[in-house]
């Protein structure tokens, strides 16, 4: 049986990163291989897969006037719902976590590497399968590309990012390793939501 080729092209981790021995080196390393495993699970995603509601009032992309919170992120056709506060315990579909990673990928970039002037409620978000996956694809790559073409100092260097207070007052590599855990975090949930989904058929 002939596998069905991925939407994109599939990241490889650089496993020759584990053999220098610089912070940036290793923060690299994370995130290479860290985004190299979710794209993979990324690639198998279906509509189904993104759209299903894991539990009453899951948080999810919509088109514009569909939506059921007070607050959305994403400027055009298609927006994602925003929980009602920092602790909020609603459920989140596939699609919405999809849309989160891009959105903090898109900030982050633009407040570090950009024009330091959009935030996440610029971004250009979807609720179809095929372009969803392709923005975070895009957002994540983008990231990628510039933490790889800095220097070994600049992992320390001091207000690199402008994108939140704490960036403004840490050394770069500290948000490197943040955008690290919200890929494995949510990374994880993703991979996880779509086996239950697949178990429940």
């Amino acid at each position: 049986m002939t596998e069905t080729p991925a939407p994109f092209p599939l990241p490889e981790a650089d496993w020759s990163l584990v053999e220098v021995p610089t912070a940036l080196a290793m923060v690299r390393g994370q995130l290479g291989f860290s985004w190299s495993v979710l794209a993979r699970r990324l690639a198998t995603l279906t509509q189904d897969d993104l759209d299903r509601e894991p539990g009453p009032d899951a948080l999810r992309v919509v088109r514009r006037g569909e939506q059921r919170s007070p607050r959305v992120v994403g400027t055009g056709e298609w927006v994602s719902e925003w929980p009602e506060g920092e602790d909020s315990s609603q459920p989140r579909t596939i699609g919405w976590l999809v849309a989160h990673l891009t959105e903090a990928f898109f900030e982050r970039w633009e407040w570090t590497f950009g024009e330091r002037r959009r935030r996440r409620e610029d971004v250009e978000l979807s609720g179809e399968v095929g372009p969803a996956v392709a923005g975070l694809v895009a957002q994540v790559t983008r990231w990628r590309t510039a933490v790889d073409a800095l220097d070994d100092d600049a992992v320390f260097t001091v207000g690199l990012s402008q994108a939140e207070g704490v960036d403004r007052i840490a050394p770069f590599g500290h948000l490197v390793l943040h955008m690290n855990r919200e890929l494995i975090h949510h990374g994880a949930e993703i991979m996880m939501l779509q086996d239950l989904h697949r178990a429940r058929g």
